[in-house]
């Protein structure tokens, strides 16, 4: 469910109206979070690290109310919850894009999870086109071959692009604990650095709590 927001009196609106009509309106931040817990627990009991992760950034997302932020249909618009777009790689070194609705509950998750998987696996293309997904998600990616310290994403200039993008890399092993880089970028009509450092704060806890 969405609803309009209403900017009169908001204490951003001016922050709103300068970064919402740049070419590119996007901030984001490149970090490491610790995530040893939710990997040791992940190997300890067979679950796909991938699925307990981004179910906890979805966790923490979701805790973010600038992050449900949307521009839609010239008017800004607030949702009660975000779900999960994510790109799902093939063994062909293509991707198909998936949907999963967000849950509480990890089992659920991860049963959509591994159905949508096995879709994106079994067909060619995209799987999702762009076009037919809702605006009330977060697009996540993975870049699962390496660290990465920096990166550049796609973005279509000109546009109210309003939707925040996750990419993951590779988690790697430092003094016995496990890190992962993140990049997380949003539009700084609605968000600004102290809410991406939000963020980030929350998923590290998510995934410390296994």
């Amino acid at each position: 469910m969405k609803r309009i927001f209403n900017a009169e009196g908001w204490n951003r609106k001016e922050h709103y109206e300068l970064f919402s009509n740049l070419d590119n309106p996007y901030v984001g931040v490149v970090a490491e979070v610790e995530c040893t817990n939710a990997y040791n627990y992940s190997k300890a009991n067979g679950i796909s690290f991938f699925a307990l992760y981004l179910f906890s950034s979805m966790l923490a997302e979701n805790k973010i109310e600038e992050f449900k932020y949307r521009f839609e249909d010239e008017e800004i618009y607030i949702y009660d919850q975000i779900d999960c777009g994510t790109t799902i790689g093939r063994k062909d070194g293509t991707f198909g894009f998936a949907f999963i609705p967000f849950t509480e509950d990890f089992e659920t998750f991860n049963t959509k999870l591994q159905q949508e998987i096995n879709e994106v696996e079994n067909c060619v293309g995209l799987h999702i086109k762009n076009e037919d997904l809702t605006l009330g998600l977060i697009r996540h990616s993975t870049f699962p071959w390496s660290r990465f310290t920096g990166l550049t994403q796609p973005s279509n200039f000109g546009t109210k692009e309003s939707i925040p993008r996750i990419i993951f890399g590779k988690a790697y092993k430092q003094n016995d604990k496990m890190y992962m880089p993140v990049s997380v970028e949003a539009n700084h009509g609605f968000v600004d650095g102290l809410h991406l450092a939000n963020y980030l704060a929350n998923f590290e806890k998510e995934l410390m709590k296994y």
